[in-house]
C-alpha cells in the first residue's frame, strides 16, 4: 500500500476531467493537481516549449512526494510523454494511449476520428499509435483549436458553441467515421453537444475515462493502493483565478480548497 498522493497536470481545467473520474473509481486516493493557467493554451506552443513546462510541472510535482504522475493533457501527452518517461524514474501516464486502446477496440468499421489541439493532431501521436495496434485502421485528424478557450469561459452549453462544434465536425461526419476521440482534456466538457452533432451512432472515447482506468488497473496489480477511506485533493496553478476555482467546482461537481498559485517558471 501507499499513501502517497497521485499528481496530475494539464494547462488549464480540462485535466480536472480526469480529476473527476479518479474520484469516482479511486475515492481513497489523494491527487495533487496543477493547472498551468499562465501559459494556457499548450495546443499553439512549439514542442520544445511542451517539453519545458513539462519538465516543470514534473520537478514540482515531484516535491509534493506523488507516487505516480497522470498527464492529463492531450496535447502534452502527445509530445512530452516519452521525455518525462526517459527523465524521472516514477511511473507516468498520458491520456493518448489508453484513449488509442479503447478506439481500437470500439471501432466496428475501422474508421477513427480524431479532435485535438493543433499540436495534438500535428504530432500524429494518435496515428501512430493506432497504425501499431491494428495497420487497417484509418485515422482522420481534425484540429479543434476554439475548443479549448470555450470551455474555459464555461460556455458548455452556448449558440456560439454549438455552431463551432458543428464547422470543426463537418469533415468527419463527411469520412464516416464511427468512433471519435476527444484527444483533448478539455473536451469531455463539450460531450453532449459533440455527440448530438456527430449522431448517436458514432461511439465517443473520453481518454480521460481511460487514464483513471488504466491507473487504477496500475495501482491494484502493483499493489499501491491508499488505505485511505477518502483522498484529499490540493490544488495549484501557475495564475490563481476565480474563472478557475467557479470551473473546477463545477467540473467536479464539489466545493473545492482555495488555489494555490506557484511561480512553476523558477522550477
Amino acid at each position: 500500500m501507499d499513501a502517497r498522493p497521485i499528481g496530475v497536470f494539464d494547462s488549464g481545467v480540462g485535466g480536472l476531467t480526469v480529476v473527476s473520474q479518479m474520484r469516482r473509481m479511486l475515492p481513497g486516493e489523494s491527487i495533487v493537481y496543477f493547472g498551468d493557467l499562465a501559459r494556457l493554451p499548450y495546443g499553439s506552443k512549439s514542442k520544445q516549449s511542451i517539453i519545458q513546462f513539462s519538465h516543470q510541472i514534473m520537478r514540482f510535482l515531484l516535491g509534493q512526494d506523488v507516487k505516480a504522475v497522470i498527464i492529463a493533457c492531450g496535447t502534452a501527452s502527445s509530445n512530452s510523454l516519452e521525455e518525462m518517461r526517459a527523465s524521472y524514474s516514477i511511473p507516468i501516464m498520458g491520456v493518448v494511449e489508453p484513449g488509442a486502446h479503447a478506439a481500437a477496440n470500439k471501432t466496428r468499421n475501422k474508421r477513427i476520428g480524431v479532435i485535438g489541439t493543433e499540436a495534438t493532431v500535428s504530432s500524429g501521436a494518435y496515428g501512430q499509435l493506432l497504425a501499431g495496434l491494428d495497420p487497417e485502421i484509418q485515422v482522420f485528424s481534425k484540429a479543434c483549436p476554439l475548443f479549448v478557450p470555450l470551455v474555459e469561459e464555461g460556455w458548455f452549453d452556448d449558440g456560439v458553441t454549438r455552431e463551432v462544434i458543428h464547422r470543426y465536425l463537418i469533415p468527419l461526419k463527411e469520412e464516416g467515421v464511427d468512433t471519435l476521440i476527444l484527444g483533448c482534456t478539455h473536451y469531455p466538457l463539450l460531450r453532449g453537444l459533440i455527440q448530438e452533432e456527430m449522431g448517436e451512432q458514432v461511439t465517443l472515447v473520453d481518454p480521460s475515462q481511460e487514464a483513471a482506468l488504466l491507473m487504477k488497473s496500475f495501482l491494484i496489480s502493483h499493489q499501491r493502493l491508499a488505505e485511505n477511506a477518502e483522498g484529499s485533493v490540493r490544488f495549484y496553478a501557475s495564475d490563481s483565478t476565480e474563472k478557475f476555482q467557479r470551473l473546477a467546482e463545477v467540473i467536479l461537481d464539489s466545493p473545492m480548497m482555495p488555489v494555490k498559485r506557484i511561480a512553476i517558471e523558477n522550477y
